[in-house]
């Protein structure tokens, strides 16, 4: 083998053992995110709490997530993404192997936002190690595979919780949650990702300002935010509705409205296997139009579905247009602003994570003037505007 065909097989190596690291950082840091769902009636009956009390952890988790994006973007830029990632993961298995010895729902909440805030450390910041580490053109297909992990780590925590609750109950999956966060701080420290020693700087707040209004000033920036606010809306929106949609139609409940939540996963999935052919042969800029024109056919078909099993079916097909669209977002950042890349991915996750928590509001705002399946196809219209537009781009 030439010794040019000998450095990029190293090289292709060096990348897929990165991705290996940081995606089970990412499963790891997104297990924990939603596993207190299926918990709430067993939790409000243990705390002597109303469900609606018990169901608002999920927002305790993901609320700092959001909000400490703008704090870890600099941070990590300053002082080494990966080192960021290490420490946030080791809070996180921390504050998530407290959160089972939590004596009241009050106790359980603050650990619950804490882990959330660790968490925000490792994803964003994940995408962003990636962008310095991989060249653009292979970064998108390096992205999606990392996008696999965080999904199956969505997907699985539910799943988990589910098949687990009769034998451990809420506290014991919590416990094994807080293990996986600790198995992976085992592999980032003693199997670190590979990659050449990261520069430490001084942590400057003003610096970190500075940094903010510079992207915020980029045009290409605020198209992307934007993008990536509205998708959050358009989407996410929707998913809160699925099980009183389905019963209002007599066409199941919490199981189907489940089942279609997790075909959306499995959309994630299937974008991850076709990615690169997708690339490949149509390109980057037609993939986000039809990725938009799939999630506007998806929408429509979850307000018009006349029955669970193309509930599901369209809930399949709004994950593959979906992480199209997400994932071209995702992969422009990253190199909109590659001196500032944690403060910018960071700065992205912010922006998503306000959309997901506006959406609801909107949609059900929709919904109660014009009615659910208007709602959901005035979300898929949106969908199919935001692919058109960055498709031109």
């Amino acid at each position: 083998m030439a010794p040019d065909d000998e450095g990029a097989a190293g090289g292709r190596a060096a990348t897929r053992r990165l991705i290996l690291l940081l995606g089970l950082s990412c499963f790891a840091g997104a297990l924990a995110s939603r596993v207190t769902d299926p918990f709430v009636v067993s939790m409000s009956e243990e705390f002597r709490a109303q469900p609606e009390s018990v169901a608002l952890l999920a927002s305790a988790f993901a609320v700092p997530f959001a909000l400490v994006q703008p704090v870890l973007g600099p941070v990590g830029d300053a002082l080494g993404k990966r080192r960021v990632i290490r420490a946030a993961l080791c809070l996180l298995a921390v504050f998530t192997l407290l959160a089972p010895f939590a004596p009241d729902l009050a106790s359980l909440a603050v650990l619950r936002g804490l882990s959330g805030a660790a968490a925000g450390g490792v994803m964003p910041l994940s995408l962003a190690t990636v962008g310095d580490a991989v060249p653009m053109r292979e970064r998108q297909v390096a992205l999606s595979r990392l996008i696999v992990f965080a999904i199956a780590g969505q997907v699985g925590g539910g799943a988990l919780a589910g098949v687990l609750a009769p034998f451990l109950g809420w506290r014991g999956v919590l416990g094994l949650c807080g293990a996986v966060a600790l198995a992976a701080v085992a592999l980032m420290v003693f199997v670190p990702p590979p990659g050449p020693p990261e520069p430490r700087r001084r942590f400057e707040p003003v610096g970190a300002l500075r940094r903010y209004r510079m992207l915020l000033k980029l045009p290409a920036a605020r198209v992307l935010y934007a993008s990536v606010l509205a998708e959050g809306v358009f989407v996410f929106g929707a998913f809160p509705y699925f099980a009183p949609v389905l019963e209002a139609r007599g066409q199941g409940g919490v199981l189907e409205a489940g089942l279609a939540v997790a075909a959306f996963g499995c959309g994630g999935f299937l974008f991850a296997a076709l990615a690169r052919t997708l690339l490949a042969r149509i390109g980057q800029g037609r993939m986000v139009v039809l990725g938009g024109a799939l999630a506007a056919l998806a929408l429509a078909g979850l307000g018009a579905a006349p029955s669970a099993a193309v509930f599901v079916a369209a809930g399949l097909v709004l994950g593959l247009g979906f992480y199209m669209v997400h994932n071209t977002i995702q992969t422009r950042v990253t190199e909109v602003a590659p001196e500032a890349r944690g403060s910018a991915v960071a700065l992205h996750a912010f922006h998503f994570y306000v959309g997901q928590s506006l959406g609801p509001v909107a949609v059900g705002v929709a919904g109660g003037l014009l009615g659910p399946g208007a709602a959901f196809a005035l979300a898929g219209a949106g969908m199919l505007a935001l692919g058109l537009r960055l498709g031109r781009r």
